[in-house]
């Protein structure tokens, strides 16, 4: 029997209490500042509505070891501050009570952080009301029992994040490995015999179309209903980042342009140059254009590889941070190597094995990340249930 289990069968054998959040600690709201009050090298840093520091300030209204939650922006994301830092308006700070252990409530807090997510009031910017938390019930064991999970939550923190650490940085090894290849395997001398052709001379495109996605009756998440995409839902790997909420009604889907599974789409207009093979039947925004016939001188996977090639290079040469848009005219005016279609079929199997590493949710290095997280937050959540004494 381990020394936990000991405490709880000595100390609470009958089960704990469940206890609103109200009962136990106090929730305090931070003293606003904009951004023209940060200092580029100020002592310390600004906890406001998002998940990482604003910035730095002359002073500081929390100490160390305080427990926030975000009540705006990423409303309900629960943190632990470890250093004196300044918290904004937005920062709700909670402060424990005799009764509860600081760093066993923040435990708590956190194990509950999706069903803070949940309690959101969606807006702009999302924010959560503060009685959400107040009425949130926790477990409030024996305090020997409290310190006996933070010191076991504390060491399987710390080993996680240790694992996780090598985790991106190997992932991010690749990442590197995979672009040089990408480009050693993708890049043509025009000396070497490879033709290179107009991308309207290999394919046919046409834009998406009507309807706009927000504000009209015929959009609704019924029955019958089918995805429709957006820029915002083409992920960086080729994939698809959802299979997204927005649906349309069949009245609509006649007005729209159909890209069944396995089409090639592409964003031409705000984060341009995304591409993605589409994992299910969709229709498109105006905004996504897709590929409705391709050259047999090309194979698909190629092709795509080939177009992110393109556009990562238009991207370091636009003027300013990003291309805004462009014209058809343009877009099919750019060049494509075409090897023979088995060199075309050799870098596709090469670079497929890199992103299946560097970015496939199911089995690559992202999936392994994901799997630890996963299982800290079991462990936690199995640390944190108690069977509940009955009044």
């Amino acid at each position: 029997m381990s020394k936990l289990e000991e405490l709880i069968q000595k100390l609470c054998p009958n089960g704990v209490e469940y206890i609103n959040t109200s009962a136990v600690a106090e929730i305090k709201r931070g003293d606003r500042i904009t951004k023209a009050d940060l200092e580029e090298e100020g002592t310390y840093p600004v906890m406001s509505g998002g998940t990482n520091y604003m910035g730095r300030y002359k002073s500081f209204n929390r100490d160390v070891n305080t427990i926030t939650i975000s009540s705006y922006g990423a409303a309900g994301y629960v943190a632990f501050i470890t250093e004196k830092f300044w918290a904004n308006d937005v920062c709700l700070c909670v402060f424990p009570k005799s009764k509860i252990d600081n760093k066993f409530l923040f435990y708590c807090l956190k194990n509950n952080q999706t069903f803070l997510f949940s309690k959101t009031t969606k807006a702009i910017p999302d924010h959560i009301p503060t009685e959400i938390i107040e009425k949130m019930k926790i477990p409030v064991p024996p305090i020997e029992v409290q310190r006996e999970i933070v010191r076991i939550l504390d060491n399987f923190t710390e080993l996680t994040a240790e694992l996780t650490a090598e985790l991106t940085a190997e992932l991010t090894a690749r990442k590197k490995q995979y672009e040089f290849y990408k480009n050693q395997l993708l890049e043509f001398n025009k000396n070497q015999g490879i033709p290179f052709i107009k991308i309207n001379e290999l394919a046919s495109y046409r834009r998406g179309s009507f309807p706009q996605p927000y504000g009209r009756s015929e959009w609704y998440d019924g029955e019958g209903a089918m995805a429709f995409v957006q820029v915002a839902d083409i992920g960086d790997d080729m994939r698809l980042v959802t299979n997204t909420k927005r649906k349309i009604s069949i009245i609509a889907q006649s007005k729209s342009v159909f890209a069944p599974k396995g089409s090639i789409i592409i964003s031409l207009q705000g984060s341009i140059g995304r591409i993605a093979i589409t994992q299910y039947d969709a229709f498109i925004d105006r905004t996504v254009a897709i590929f409705n016939k391709l050259s047999d001188k090309l194979v698909p996977k190629y092709f795509v590889y080939q177009l992110q090639r393109i556009f990562a290079i238009k991207e370091k040469t636009a003027r300013g941070s990003t291309i805004k848009t462009i014209t058809k005219e343009e877009f099919t005016d750019f060049l494509i190597p075409v090897p023979p279609i088995d060199k075309q079929e050799y870098i596709v199997s090469i670079l497929d094995r890199f992103d299946q590493v560097c970015n496939d949710i199911t089995s690559g290095l992202p999936a392994e990340i994901a799997a630890r997280q996963k299982q800290y937050e079991y462990y936690r959540n199995k640390l944190l249930t108690f069977k509940e004494l009955k009044a």
